[in-house]
């Protein structure tokens, strides 16, 4: 588990292709202290294991099912992420939850100045919509962000100076990918209400249907 306030960067040393899979060596760019074999990081705010520990770089695997719904396939070396351990019991919860569990890649379209802050938008598919709502929380990359205003098929942010000064908005560019994670009460009250409203859905097939049409 996560809050989407990002730790430091990372830079990728290495990308090596496993098949349909890969393994990063990611370099972190700030104190990353007592690494642990086996630990829970998000990058790019995607949730990913810590395999080796060695000359200062993280050792992570990466399935095709993360490589098909994250911006992880799109790595190389030389790039910058996002990287946040995961969060401890009784530590302050300054973002949102966050799972690390990327539900699909949006796009980012514009990046405005607004006084000394930026509105970014970002598109995405209709389908995760439902799960979007103004002022809600979205986790873009991992970073945790409040939803100014959204539609169908976009949603908006405004990215403050320390935080377009600390994570890797400050590399997006219009037409680059972005992980996006929505927000994960939101999803399970969807998720809860779905179930209950199709409990009250009588089904159109009965018995007597089954003898009119000749069944039985």
């Amino acid at each position: 588990m996560f809050t989407g306030l990002i730790e430091g960067l990372g830079e990728v040393v290495s990308v090596q292709k496993l098949g349909e899979d890969i393994r990063l060596n990611i370099r972190p760019d700030f104190a990353f202290n007592n690494p642990v074999l086996g630990e829970s990081v998000a990058v790019n705010g995607t949730c990913l294991t810590v395999e080796k520990v060695q000359n200062s770089c993280l050792t992570f695997y990466a399935s095709e099912e993360t490589l098909s719904c994250s911006n992880i396939s799109l790595l190389s070396a030389k790039k910058m992420v996002n990287l946040e351990r995961a969060l401890a019991l009784g530590s302050r919860l300054g973002g949102h939850l966050v799972s690390g569990h990327i539900d699909t890649m949006g796009e980012v379209t514009s990046i405005q100045n607004i006084g000394q802050s930026r509105a970014i938008t970002i598109h995405f598919a209709k389908e995760w919509a439902k799960y979007i709502i103004p002022k809600g929380s979205v986790a873009l990359d991992g970073i945790s962000l409040t939803v100014n205003a959204c539609d169908f098929d976009f949603l908006t942010v405004n990215v403050i100076p320390e935080t377009w000064k600390v994570t890797t908005i400050a590399m997006w560019t219009p037409g680059q990918k972005i992980n996006i994670e929505t927000d994960m009460i939101g999803k399970y009250i969807f998720r809860s209400q779905y179930i209950e409203n199709n409990k009250s859905q009588k089904s159109a097939i009965t018995e007597d249907f089954l003898r009119e049409n000749g069944f039985f």
